[in-house]
């Protein structure tokens, strides 16, 4: 049976919902995420109520992380300037659901974490050989660097769906992976992105937060004119 793979959404629900739609077209029901439910965007309680009624299990992404455990990035005030705001808004039974992640799933024969296996919430992985040499199993997917990709090194095959709410590949589609029993499929699909800004906005939040989008940049930027 096929399954489809969604990985940090980071708030954005307009994404999602365009990939939902196009998993829905592709007739999958079996769908599973990689982490990063929140984060960055407004819409967080819709994305939490979108895995919950659909049944989309998920791991635990750093951005979950700092949202359950009341904690906070090490690395980025922007990052913070968001999670500050998500606290005021997520609603108190979708803040206990992200406390249930788990760090690491078995889907059939995959093996998926946010991260990586040296450290599942917060790893950015660089996979090779020797990485997955080190890694029982054979089929990988991990989200965190929102960059799509696929590798295979001999018999194990390695997946990054990319990110559905924020890709950082240089493509602003939101992406997603599909995968058959043997073969990953990397796919994309393009959403209307202003409404995300004109909530950001509403939210008291420059473009620079949410800027970045339109070119799938890799970091955090103002709309270019």
């Amino acid at each position: 049976m096929t399954i489809a793979f969604i990985s940090d959404i980071h708030g954005n629900y307009e994404a999602l919902k365009a990939v939902l739609s196009e998993i829905d077209k592709l007739g999958i029901q079996r769908i599973y995420c990689a982490g990063d439910i929140v984060g960055y965007y407004s819409q967080i309680n819709e994305c939490c109520q979108e895995l919950q009624d659909r049944g989309i299990a998920s791991v635990m992404g750093n951005h979950d992380w700092y949202m359950a455990g009341g904690g906070f990035c090490p690395r980025s005030k922007s990052v913070n300037d968001c999670l500050l705001y998500q606290r005021k808004i997520i609603q108190p039974q979708h803040l206990a659901w992200l406390k249930t992640l788990p760090l690491q799933m078995q889907i059939d024969e995959v093996r998926m974490v946010h991260g990586g296996w040296g450290d599942p919430i917060d790893e950015y992985l660089k996979p090779s050989a020797e990485y997955f040499e080190r890694v029982e199993g054979q089929f990988f997917v991990t989200g965190h660097t929102h960059q799509q990709r696929l590798d295979h090194y001999g018999d194990k095959v390695y997946c990054n769906p990319g990110s559905v709410g924020q890709p950082r590949d240089g493509d602003p589609r939101a992406a997603f992976a599909v995968f058959d029993g043997s073969t990953f499929t990397l796919m994309r699909v393009a959403y209307d992105m202003q409404k995300v800004f004109d909530l950001m906005q509403a939210a008291g939040f420059n473009d620079y937060y949410y800027g970045g989008l339109k070119t799938g940049a890799r970091n955090l930027r103002r709309l270019e004119d």
